[in-house]
């Protein structure tokens, strides 16, 4: 098959959109750490997707071109390191992962030591629905050797940031303290403001002040995010709090919001709810009945 050769490291939502993006426009091979577990979601789809699975990373990224990295915040240097028994030298190296500027830079130095061209690529928005054309911003010396091949395969949304690995991490952290902590003082918010029968006058309220149009949909989904993807954006906020520190400021706000979002993944069954008032309400269903459950265990 014509085209590069490209590693997906990493197979959960982002490396699969990818896998089905990229499918034809050259050899593709995965690998996650979860293809161990045939139950597991990433084993699974590995069915629905024309990819080579690697019996480990360093197998799949084996004569690739172009590794794309797209794993948890937290598993971002083990990422990086996986892949050097089977790193080609100059092969790139594309780190979607969302990490601080700190261990952005390190997860490059090991990259580069290995005779690699890493490449940051902060990606902007969520990764669905626009797919690989989502904004992303690229940083690092060899960021402009990959946009022109970036945009060729598809990465429509990608522009050049900084000749410099950090500021564009820097960038998406910055921006994750506004965004996932809004999530997270709307979930506190609401539920509040649930219980006491008001939350309809609080969505009234922020509407005076910041006329973003439909806060009533704004809010479930924002907290649906929490609820949905909560123990990745936790893992991500801590990731912030070190952007944060690493600028000298403490992350007061960030650490509480990543405790918030990590709270929040434990309520998924309220995701099932298309309407608001009734998305709170199971959330402090659930509230409720945990405490009477626990009693019940310890009796």
């Amino acid at each position: 098959m014509s085209g590069p050769r490209i590693c997906l490291i990493g197979f959960g939502e982002v490396g699969q959109i990818l896998a089905a993006d990229l499918a034809g426009v050259g050899e593709l091979s995965a690998y996650d750490i979860l293809f161990a577990r045939p139950d597991s979601i990433p084993a699974r789809a590995l069915g629905r997707h024309k990819v080579r699975a690697g019996a480990d990373a360093g197998d799949a990224a084996k004569g690739a071109d172009l590794v794309l990295s797209a794993v948890t915040a937290a598993s971002d240097l083990d990422a990086a390191g996986s892949v050097l028994a089977g790193l080609k030298p100059g092969a790139i190296y594309v780190d979607f992962n969302s990490a601080s500027p700190g261990m952005k830079q390190k997860a490059a130095r090991i990259v580069e030591q290995a005779g690699g061209r890493y490449v940051e690529a902060a990606v902007m928005s969520p990764f669905p629905p626009r797919r690989l054309a989502t904004a992303m911003l690229l940083g690092g010396p060899h960021a402009n050797a990959f946009l022109a091949l970036a945009q060729s395969l598809g990465f429509t949304g990608a522009r050049f940031f900084s000749d410099a690995v950090g500021p564009a991490s820097a960038t998406k952290m910055c921006r994750s303290v506004m965004i996932k902590g809004i999530e997270a003082l709307l979930t506190e918010s609401l539920l509040a403001a649930r219980r006491y029968g008001v939350e309809q006058t609080v969505l009234d309220s922020l509407g005076d002040l910041l006329p973003v149009g439909d806060w009533e949909k704004l809010a479930r989904y924002m907290i649906s995010r929490s609820l949905e993807h909560g123990t990745r954006r936790a893992e991500e906020m801590r990731e912030v709090a070190n952007t944060v520190s690493e600028a000298g400021i403490a992350p007061l706000m960030s650490t509480a919001a990543a405790e918030r979002q990590d709270w929040a993944a434990g309520h998924k069954s309220a995701l099932g709810e298309s309407d608001l008032g009734a998305m709170l309400d199971t959330i402090l269903n659930d509230i409720e009945t945990a405490p009477r459950l626990l009693r019940k265990e310890h009796a």
